[in-house]
């Protein structure tokens, strides 16, 4: 993302998380593969690595800060023997720049990439990133459906990536401010709020007015926030051009959009469940909204790097944080949810009730209305080349913003 990103939020929670669970050990056999730098099989059909063989001693992340904290990544490199090297990232586009430097492809410097869905495509479509192996990857199997083969890191069938955690947006009002409660995303560009709205700065948002239009205004025939053709796109440049005068804040840091209600200088804008939560544990009157037509949302992919120089390494790494002890202690550190199921009951040992909190107990249902952030492309998915890329996405939200 080009606003610094939702990744800089409250992590006081890890103080809670380091010593709280003991970790299921993320141990590998077998022999390395040609496809991974090694000498190991492959498999001739697909390419693909059909083993994990020993670490190379090193793993060189670019990630989102707090993605390999030392309270859950200490552990593995005790049992793997991989050093880990992080780079952290202020937003997406510098995720994207730094896996492109040095000749793209991770330059030959790093293994892996916590990309977000805004990102992902950009680096798949620039062959910066390879296709991984699922099956070495036995938590994959245990996934909530929608994140094992995901738009936004998988493409005609083949993986770039493993998901990993991820979160919706939510409409987010001060009970005592805001009246009658809004029920749905026309709150957002309601006149009646003018100057006490607050949304992410960031060009993906274009997908949040987007989606608000494909159920308002269904003669324009959305059918795909992020994929928008001249007529879809600029009806919702337009309609955030008349958002931009009800606006008081445009956050670059999900903690500034907090600040903004704490300090009730807003009472409603889009954000996300752990800035809630924050919020309500300082007893600021707020609650959370997901419109019964549901929301987007993000999700986050461990990328393996086309000139990843540790590849062992870094699928014993995308193997041991898809185990669901795990996956609990990164959301409950960082704020967000897991992709694996199976760490509810780890969550909920670690924080009483943080499994529903952070909306991992929902049925099949509620993750069907989320869309996750996607990259937009100028291929619409229905054989046409003719909607908005992101270069246009940037370009307008410039424009709006500006």
């Amino acid at each position: 993302m080009t606003k610094q990103h939702r990744h800089v939020l409250g992590w006081a929670a890890a103080a809670l998380v380091v010593s709280a669970l003991a970790l299921v050990a993320a141990g590998c056999g077998g022999g390395s593969s040609k496809s991974s730098g090694g000498e190991g099989t492959t498999s001739a059909a697909s390419n693909l690595p059909t083993s994990i063989g020993k670490g190379e001693g090193k793993l060189n992340l670019i990630e989102w800060p707090y993605y390999s904290d030392p309270a859950f990544a200490k552990k593995f490199t005790q049992q793997t023997g991989c050093v880990i090297q992080r780079k952290d990232a202020g937003s997406s586009n510098e995720m994207v720049a730094l896996m492109r430097a040095g000749g793209g492809g991770g330059g030959g410097q790093w293994d892996l990439v916590s990309a977000s869905g805004d990102a992902s495509l950009r680096l798949i479509k620039g062959g910066d990133v390879q296709p991984v192996n699922v099956d070495l990857i036995p938590e994959w199997k245990n996934f909530i459906p929608i994140f094992k083969s995901p738009a936004h890191n998988t493409v005609d069938g083949v993986h770039y990536g493993v998901s990993l955690q991820w979160g919706p947006n939510v409409l987010l009002y001060n009970n005592q401010m805001i009246r009658p409660a809004p029920t749905d995303w026309g709150a957002l560009y309601d006149p009646q709020w003018k100057g006490k709205i607050t949304i992410p700065n960031n060009p993906i948002q274009i997908a949040d007015a987007a989606f608000y239009l494909q159920h308002s205004q269904p003669d324009l025939g959305i059918k795909d926030p992020y994929e928008l053709n001249s007529k879809q796109f600029d009806a919702t440049v337009n309609l955030l051009k008349q958002q931009k005068k009800l606006v008081k804040l445009y956050w670059n840091y999900d903690t500034d959009g907090r600040a903004a209600f704490a300090n009730r200088d807003v009472g409603l804008g889009a954000i996300w469940p752990v800035d809630t939560l924050a919020l309500q544990d300082k007893k600021v009157p707020v609650t959370e909204v997901i419109p019964k037509e549901g929301a987007t949302g993000w999700a986050d992919t461990w990328m393996l790097a086309k000139k990843a120089p540790h590849p062992n390494c870094a699928y014993k790494w995308m193997k041991y944080v898809t185990t669901p002890q795990v996956q609990a202690q990164q959301a409950l550190i960082f704020g967000e949810t897991p992709v694996n199921p199976h760490a509810c009951p780890f969550m909920n040992k670690i924080q009483a009730g943080s499994c529903a909190k952070y909306h991992l107990n929902e049925p099949l249902s509620y993750y069907n209305t989320i869309k996750f952030w996607k990259t937009p492309i100028a291929d619409c998915g229905n054989g046409k080349n003719d909607c908005m890329d992101y270069n246009a996405w940037q370009k307008a939200w410039t424009e709006i913003t500006g």
